[in-house]
Order: structure tokens, then C-alpha cells, then sequence
């Protein structure tokens, strides 16, 4: 059975690497959200295994701390595990901090913590 993944914020090249990345290993598929009203909608219209939420927003340099602390602060999204995308670890001990798991940075995507971090979630 496939699984969901939601990448929220990222330009068309880091979608598409993050893309590669996770279908390569995954059996997964990978939609794409660009800021916080339409993320709300995809999560609450489909159920999603994993959010990734890049750092800034590529669309209108929002923060996606925000969109992370408004899926943690719903009760109908809360369980729904999430990681920040990004290569500062203080951004991303702020995105645990308020309920997300521990993510990755781009520059991670090859590493082979990031693929072990992202199966505990998307393994069969």
C-alpha cells in the first residue's frame, strides 16, 4: 500500500529532489503545498503519513514554524507526524519543540540518518 506525503514550501527543484529522494526509497506519493491555506485544506481533505514544511516558504517567505505550530494546534491534524526541512539546527530544534519530529536539511538529502529518520515513518 502506497503512503502520502505532503512537501509544503518548496521551489520546483527542491520538490522535485525531495520527490526523487522519497520515491526512490519509499513507496510513496508526494504532493505538493505552497503555504499555509492550502496545506490546511490538503490535510484535511486526505490523509497524509508525513509532512515535510521547508523552512521559508518559497511561495511568500512565511515562516513554516507557523504552518507546523497550526497543524499541532488542531485536534483534527495534531497526530499527524511532521518535520521542517531545513539545514539550521536551531530552526529545527524550535519545529520539535513544538511537535514536530526531528526533520533534515537539504543538505541531508543524501545522508543515510535522513533516510533512516524518514523510514521509522514511510517504512512498510
Amino acid at each position: 500500500m502506497s503512503k502520502a506525503v505532503l512537501d509544503v514550501g518548496n521551489c520546483g527543484p527542491d520538490h522535485g529532489a525531495i520527490s526523487r529522494l522519497l520515491e526512490a526509497n519509499f513507496h510513496v506519493e508526494v504532493v505538493q503545498t505552497h503555504g499555509l491555506q492550502d496545506t490546511l485544506d490538503a490535510l484535511r481533505n486526505r490523509a497524509f503519513d508525513l509532512v515535510l514544511i521547508n523552512r521559508i516558504m518559497d511561495g511568500d517567505g512565511s515562516e513554516g514554524l507557523d504552518i507546523i505550530k497550526r497543524i499541532k494546534a488542531d485536534a483534527e491534524l495534531a497526530s499527524v507526524p511532521v518535520m521542517m526541512i531545513t539545514n539550521y539546527s536551531e530552526h529545527q530544534d524550535a519545529a520539535v519543540d513544538v511537535g514536530a519530529e526531528q526533520g533534515f536539511g537539504k543538505s541531508d538529502l543524501g545522508d543515510p540518518a535522513t533516510l533512516n529518520k524518514l523510514s521509522s515513518l514511510l517504512g512498510e
